[in-house]
């Protein structure tokens, strides 16, 4: 099989989808590889170290689509990519359909096959191509809520560690996933009060136990919430439903009980947000204000470290991108599990059902759609 690597447009996307070691590892399984030139630049990776694993440097995104069987992109397509998918064509990365109805139904028109890296899941239920990217944006989730917490970009002032003498800042960390928990051990690390919310009494007492003493733990529900956020600096949400829209948990008649210049940092947007007065913005202009408080929705977040997010990235996708090649796509999930929960949408049809309830679109079962599908 051709496998194409389109270089990232999205704004300030730097990382890429495929290593140079990577394109080893698919040679030695007897695929051919093209990176659009200067493909993986952004992530510290040069064109020649492609063109030493044995890949073809090819000058623009038209020639790579056009002529690749399967492409890995590290980011769904944007609209000027929707006019290069095309019938049968493998696109294998992250597409977070549930938050753009103009991006699945421009995937269901091609006709292109969308395995959507966020959806793969392992029979316990874990997300492994989404893990390492939960990681970096929990950790980044801090990091970015302590520096507009300042008070020359917009924030309160708070120093999140405070000093001696003065009370650390108090950090909300609204759900106790991958993204939750990394958040909240930055967030302790740096000195903060830190409070985890989830539904499950299960998880929030195995966190009690085993996370550091500046994070407690909270049911998490509507009146929790807003008596949390009254006193909270730093809000995180770090909710997931995979595959769906997130759930609102502040409403934007809440935003009134909080202080002034406190942060919301949603880490959610590419699933649409779990506050109400989130909307998806970029690392060039990461934060606006709506009745006094700072939102960062930055829907990329790994993007600023392509570094580290592209090795952590591709260290568990390409295993997954081997079995796709080595067998064609139907063959690699009938055998599979794991890859079939990635099948979002395949011939123009919609078969993972919180995609398709998302907009009231048809839902084509997978295994009704399986079973009219030849290998």
């Amino acid at each position: 099989m051709l496998i194409g690597v389109p270089k990232e447009i999205k704004t300030h996307e730097n990382r890429v989808a495929l290593l140079p070691s990577g394109v080893v590892q698919l040679k030695k399984q007897g695929h051919d590889v093209i990176v659009e030139k200067n493909a993986g630049l952004g992530s510290g990776f040069p064109d020649e170290l492609y063109t030493n694993a044995g890949a073809e440097i090819i000058e623009t995104a038209e020639d790579v689509w056009a002529k690749a069987g399967m492409i890995m992109k590290v980011k769904e397509p944007i609209e000027q990519e929707y006019q290069l998918m095309r019938e049968d064509q493998i696109i294998f990365t992250y597409f977070h359909f549930a938050a753009s109805r103009e991006l699945t139904e421009a995937v269901k028109l091609s006709g292109a096959i969308a395995i959507a890296y966020e959806t793969v899941e392992k029979l316990d239920g874990s997300l492994p191509l989404l893990i390492p990217m939960s990681e970096v944006a929990g950790r980044m989730a801090s990091q970015e809520g302590a520096k507009f917490l300042e008070r020359p970009v917009g924030g309160r002032g708070v120093l999140l560690g405070g000093i001696p003498g003065v009370n650390p800042g108090k950090v909300m960390v609204l759900g106790g996933g991958i993204v939750g928990v990394n958040a909240a051990r930055i967030a302790a690390g740096m000195g903060a009060n830190v409070t985890i919310y989830d539904i499950s009494l299960n998880k929030l007492r195995y966190l009690d136990e085993v996370m550091p003493k500046n994070i407690t733990t909270m049911f998490s529900s509507e009146v929790n919430i807003r008596e949390g956020i009254k006193e909270a600096d730093l809000v995180i949400g770090a909710v997931l439903i995979p595959g769906a829209k997130a759930p609102k948990l502040v409403t934007r008649e809440m935003l009134s009980d909080m202080k002034p210049g406190a942060v919301l940092v949603d880490v959610a947007i590419d699933q649409g947000g779990c506050f109400e007065t989130s909307k998806a913005t970029t690392h060039d202009k990461p934060t606006y204000i709506v009745d006094g408080v700072v939102h960062y929705c930055v829907a990329n977040m790994p993007g600023a470290v392509p570094y580290t997010s592209t090795i952590g990235l591709t260290n568990v996708t390409l295993p997954y991108a081997i079995q796709i090649a080595n067998k064609g796509w139907v063959k690699a999930i009938r055998e599979n599990r794991e890859l079939e929960f990635g099948l979002n949408i395949a011939n123009g049809k919609i078969v993972y059902r919180d995609v398709a309830e998302a907009f009231d679109m048809e839902w084509t079962p997978l295994t009704k759609f399986m079973s009219l599908v030849s290998t």
